[in-house]
């Protein structure tokens, strides 16, 4: 019998294994993925990662690795406008450093970060199976038993489900979510321009919704831009041309010409929550917790947090000799994690409808409250803490860069 099966083999999935093997070497843990090895070869996307969480790779051992193809965020700069106006008035601005010099935010290729926490699985000796997706899940008082889907069982102290916004692992454990469409997808590419961006990430609010730059290394930028579904699926499946054209009327020239590099492609985006963090034997964690809309781009990291909330909580409980798969083990978890993702899932759900439209008492009212934050140095002071998860008073250890 296994201690701990981890279901998906994405970053919160193998930070997950991770975390939880480093500091109980004992424990017997293994991944499954559904998707066939190499896959994860071919994602060209890049993820903002916060300063907390670059504490807990450092704990892992493998920031150095990431490093140099991290890319700082030292300012973020904040408009507010419509898509025709030919300038767009800078309402916030935030530098980006907090505690210890480090900056608010790093942009991580996502080969970049799968392959680091690949090769610190082998390392410690963590098995990841591919091809293999669950398809059945029974309980009993001392294990799980998944059902994989060459048709294998896998018994397990306790499963950890992080695979993804629609996990099939979530309904197997009968565990229910409160969802909605906001009827936008999120255009996610990659654009090299003529020239520098030094290290500056942007935001702006258009009345279709966010359009973020984010820096990559060299002269290149991570793009994150939403329209309402049936637009966004339009210019993902125009040529590059007119996407180019569409993509400089929001994004301006102050970097010079613009080219796609790669794969342009557009996800829904909706608000996901599921109504539990656990059941018996069974821990959600990551986007089967959780899918929030990316304005304030903490996915990921709220995915990092769940990760080192759930691996301290395991830990523990294994040295008192306790059954890391207890539900009264996992409740303590969900009780740790619950309401700071219940409270994001509904900061960003308020700020896209507030920035996703033109009516001009909302845009005066908010761009009043954008000038107010950026005339009060310990407003903002206490904002970006709270963006690089360097603020949180029960941050588990991991994110405060301390062993479990």
């Amino acid at each position: 019998m296994r201690d701990m099966l981890v279901v998906g083999a994405g970053y919160v999935g193998l930070s997950a294994a991770v975390a939880v093997k480093q500091a109980a070497p004992h424990l017997d843990v293994v991944v499954v993925e559904a998707a066939p090895a190499g896959v994860w070869e071919k994602d060209m996307r890049a993820s903002a990662i916060i300063a907390a969480a670059t504490k807990m790779l450092d704990v892992f051992g493998i920031w150095d690795q990431i490093e140099p193809d991290a890319q700082p965020i030292t300012r973020m700069i904040v408009t507010d406008s419509k898509t025709s106006d030919p300038v767009r008035p800078v309402f916030l601005t935030f530098d980006g450093e907090v505690q210890d010099g480090r900056p608010f935010a790093h942009m991580v290729p996502n080969v970049t970060l799968v392959r680091a926490l690949r090769g610190t699985c082998e390392r410690l000796g963590i098995e990841i199976l591919h091809g293999l997706g669950a398809h059945g899940l029974t309980t009993e008082d001392t294990h799980a038993s998944v059902t994989l889907s060459d048709g294998s069982i896998m018994e397990t102290r306790l499963v950890v489900a992080c695979d993804g916004v629609r996990s099939q692992m979530r309904e197997l454990a009968g565990i229910k979510t409160v969802s909605w469409d906001y009827g936008q997808s999120g255009i996610v590419a990659t654009v090299e321009h003529e020239r520098p961006h030094h290290g500056c990430a942007e935001e702006h609010f258009l009345p279709a919704g966010p359009f973020a730059i984010l820096p990559l290394k060299g002269n290149r930028s991570s793009l994150v831009w939403t329209e309402p579904t049936p637009e966004a699926n339009r210019l993902v499946k125009s040529d590059d041309l007119i996407f180019e054209e569409e993509l400089e009327r929001r994004f301006g020239h102050k970097l010079g010409t613009l080219k796609i590099i790669g794969e342009k492609r557009a996800f829904p985006l909706g608000l996901t929550l599921a109504r539990a963090f656990v059941a018996p034997r069974v821990a959600l964690a990551g986007d089967a917790a959780h899918g929030i809309h990316p304005i304030s781009g903490q996915g990921l990291n709220l995915g990092f947090k769940d990760v080192a909330a759930l691996a301290e909580t395991i830990v523990e409980a294994d040295r008192l000799g306790l059954d890391i798969g207890s539900i009264n083990i996992l409740e303590r978890y969900q009780t740790w994690r619950r309401f700071d993702t219940f409270r994001m899932g509904v900061t960003t759900d308020v700020l896209n409808r507030l920035f996703s439209n033109d009516l001009a008492p909302i845009r005066i009212a908010r761009d009043i409250g954008l000038g107010i934050v950026d005339r009060l140095p310990g407003l903002k002071s206490f904002f970006i803490g709270q963006a690089a998860g360097t603020t949180a008073r029960e941050n588990p250890r991991l994110l405060a860069g301390q062993t479990i």
